[in-house]
């Protein structure tokens, strides 16, 4: 396999979180987001959004899209399972990452913090200001939402899919200042989380591409 990656991406990030946790490995290919190299001609080849990751199989298909990806990285490699349980646990669990991916996540990416700087040209911090109520407002929603069924992790005591989307969420909250002590179950998770050995080796200050990333 091959993974198209950027190391801060939070949708790249994800699936490297997931391939950890499946003991699976991928040949890793940079693809630098704030030098545009994602809108190069040969990038646009294999995803026409623009957007990392992007996944080539063992067989040459071309997966994209994070969570359709980490679903493919589940069914190829069962255990453990990210999305263990009957089918109503199973929706519980995408409701979950899906309250992030969807509705938290891409109101604060690096394509909408540009078009508000370049387009709208918004000072710095309203941009700030942006992001830091997007995150809150949504954590806000999942701090509520975990309290039912989270255990050292989102659901019990094992990483599921919510918890490898919660993780570049947190790191995203942590790089934009965002005041996290309204949310004791989401800083207690992600406490758990820092310290799970999949997630450590994920995490962007630990990717090789760093240096030439920023």
């Amino acid at each position: 396999m091959r993974l198209y990656d950027y190391f801060r991406s939070s949708a790249a990030y994800r699936v490297r979180i997931a391939l950890n946790l499946k003991g699976l490995t991928a040949e890793r290919a940079f693809v630098h987001l704030r030098k545009g190299e994602q809108r190069g001609e040969s990038f646009l080849a294999l995803n026409p959004q623009g957007f990392v990751p992007a996944l080539v199989t063992d067989e040459g298909a071309i997966l994209t899209q994070s969570m359709a990806i980490i679903e493919y990285l589940d069914e190829l490699q069962p255990r453990p399972s990210l999305l263990p349980g009957d089918a109503a646990q199973r929706a519980r669990l995408r409701a979950l990452a899906q309250l992030i991916a969807c509705d938290i996540h891409p109101l604060n990416n690096l394509r909408i913090l540009k078009y508000l700087k370049q387009d709208l040209a918004l000072e710095q911090a309203q941009i700030d200001g942006w992001v830091t109520h997007w995150i809150a407002e949504g954590f806000a929603a999942l701090e509520a939402a975990l309290g039912p069924t989270a255990g050292p992790f989102c659901v019990g005591n094992n990483p599921t899919l919510p918890d490898v989307i919660l993780a570049p969420q947190v790191f995203s909250a942590r790089r934009f200042n965002v005041e996290m002590k309204p949310y004791p179950t989401i800083r207690r998770i992600a406490a758990n989380l820092d310290a799970h050995e999949a997630f450590a080796a994920a995490h962007p200050m630990s990717q090789p591409d760093t240096e030439v990333g920023n």
